[in-house]
């Protein structure tokens, strides 16, 4: 623990707020505020990733000292800690919130690994900040649970994500009103550390930018130097052509962690530009979800339940408007709209381009036939909207049927799927349906190079088994209240795997159940969650 080596370049080459105290206010002119974690009662270990913290070179005797935990849950400093809480602002559901910043995120500094690598630590839960408006800056043990979780699931599944150190209960409770509907209860409180080459987000260049043009050249320069050298030619000073080449990098990235979303059924339900990574990583985790009847209105979001400006289908087209205000953040260092607008164009042409190509392969095609496998795609889709079908399940045990015309029995596909449907007996209308397609598909799959073991080969690659499901996430929780951690442990073992097949945890990779269909926190949740 104690030869983690830390740079700190934020805090060195950003300037400060001039008031130290720590209370909410509005803050002028500055990237950051200094403050210091809570002092926290009584913290206790409730897991930790080892994954994560090789990228610290940390190992499982570091994750398991009194050091690792009372670090990792704020009661200790180590040298070369300098933390603090950013200023960024953003545009929550469509409108300008003005100042947003870390209002229960506390940085501990940014370590450099063995191998260069940058890596800025962060406390979620840790205690109030000068952004924390009218809030305690505070987490419960439920929401820290499900950051903790997702953050190493999705990681695994190969989504662009931060990263989970470790969760700690810290023995203190929190009062939340889980709906809020003015039934506010306490509930135990915890800390979640994570990781993240940067924390940076749209909502920085946008606070920024409204303040004054040189206070956002010099984030965006300093944005530069330390997540995007390689776009900097030695000794070069940024150019107007190195903004326009960053902004359509930014494009690119966060276009192709959309497109990983929707490969696994992920939902985000809370895209608000200050939940943007400029790296184009998923952050946040609020009121996130997975499809679990295919739903493309579905939204895990009790705030947005109205409107579903962040369901799961309207997820790109969010994106897209988020970079948009991205880029008339940065317009003033630019100056020109054409080439911006040639990079939001260019995101919306690769979004259609690679949602396409990554479907055909969910399908186990090896070679993209654009207009055949559009419209099979388009038709399992309706079928999926019109049936209750789950999609996890549906295209993983879609990978073991046969597809040569001499082995192909309609009536045993079915059977075969059968798991994947929230019907017992599929309807005359479903079932003619489901047999049009798959005879289509079927017909399909002749025409490829592959035989049926790389066809299932490639299907399982990219069609996960175990999903961090709603559902199973509650029921780890549930237990967690309770003082048992296990089933929280289970998930992030399971979940570390979650192409394999994993025989013995079957039963992790069922449909929903009829209980939470409706339950607080397995169908919908709020931005406390």
């Amino acid at each position: 623990m104690n030869n983690l080596t830390f740079s700190n370049k934020f805090v060195s080459q950003l300037p400060a707020d001039n008031v130290s105290e720590n209370y909410p206010r509005q803050v002028q002119g500055a990237c950051f505020s200094w403050v210091s974690p809570k002092q926290m009662k009584a913290p206790s270990l409730v897991s930790y990733s080892l994954e994560a913290a090789a990228l610290l070179d940390l190992d499982e005797d570091d994750c398991l000292s009194e050091q690792f935990l009372n670090t990792f849950s704020g009661n200790e400093q180590l040298d070369g800690m300098q933390p603090y809480a950013t200023c960024y602002g953003g545009h929550q559901f469509g409108n300008w919130a003005g100042q947003l910043g870390d209002g229960r995120a506390i940085n501990l500094g940014e370590i450099v690994n063995k191998k260069g690598e940058r890596w800025a630590l962060q406390l979620k839960g840790a205690g109030p900040t000068p952004y924390s408006r009218t809030a305690d800056g505070l987490a419960v043990l439920r929401s820290s649970i499900r950051e903790f979780l997702c953050s190493e699931a999705m990681f695994h599944l190969g989504v662009p994500t931060t990263r989970a150190l470790s969760l700690a209960s810290t023995g203190e409770h929190v009062m939340r009103d889980v709906m809020y509907n003015g039934n506010p209860a306490t509930e135990p409180g915890a800390v979640v550390c994570r990781l993240a080459p940067s924390f940076t987000r749209f909502g920085h260049f946008q606070y920024y930018a409204q303040q004054n043009t040189e206070l956002l050249k010099q984030f965006v320069d300093y944005t530069l130097e330390t997540d995007f050298p390689h776009l900097l030619e030695k000794d070069s000073v940024p150019s107007k052509q190195i903004y326009l080449k960053w902004f359509e990098e930014v494009c690119r990235l966060t276009c192709d962690m959309v497109i990983e979303w929707v490969r696994v059924g992920f939902v985000h339900g809370v895209m608000n530009t200050d939940n943007m990574s400029i790296l184009g990583l998923t952050i946040d985790y609020g009121p996130y979800g997975w499809l679990e009847s295919y739903d493309p209105n579905w939204t895990p979001n009790t705030t947005d339940a109205t409107h579903h400006r962040y369901a799961f289908a309207q997820q790109a087209k969010i994106a897209h408007w988020n970079l948009y205000q991205l880029a008339n953040a940065i317009y003033p260092l630019i100056e020109e709209a054409e080439p911006l607008e040639k990079a939001l164009n260019e995101y919306a042409e690769r979004y259609g381009q690679q949602w396409l190509l990554m479907m055909s392969k969910k399908l186990g095609f090896s070679q993209l036939e654009e207009e055949t496998d559009s419209e099979l795609v388009k038709q399992l889709l309706s079928f999926f909207s019109l049936h209750e079908t789950d999609m996890t399940i549906f295209f993983r045990r879609l990978a073991d049927i046969q597809t040569t015309s001499d082995d192909f029995n309609v009536a045993t596909a079915i059977e075969h799927l059968k798991p994947a449907f929230y019907i017992d007996e599929l309807e005359l209308q479903a079932k003619e349906a489901i047999t049009e397609w798959l005879v289509r598909y079927v017909k399909r799959c002749e025409q490829e190079p592959q035989n049926a073991v790389q066809r299932r080969a490639l299907m399982n690659s990219v069609n996960p088994k175990y999903v961090l499901r709603n559902y199973l996430a509650q029921l780890a929780i549930d237990k967690s209240e309770k003082g048992d951690h296990s089933m929280v442990n289970e998930l992030l073992e399971v979940l570390r795997h979650p192409y394999d097949e994993q025989p013995d945890k079957e039963h992790l990779n069922q449909k929903r159940p009829d209980w939470a269909k409706h339950k607080v926190g397995c169908s919908m949740l709020s931005c406390s969650s």
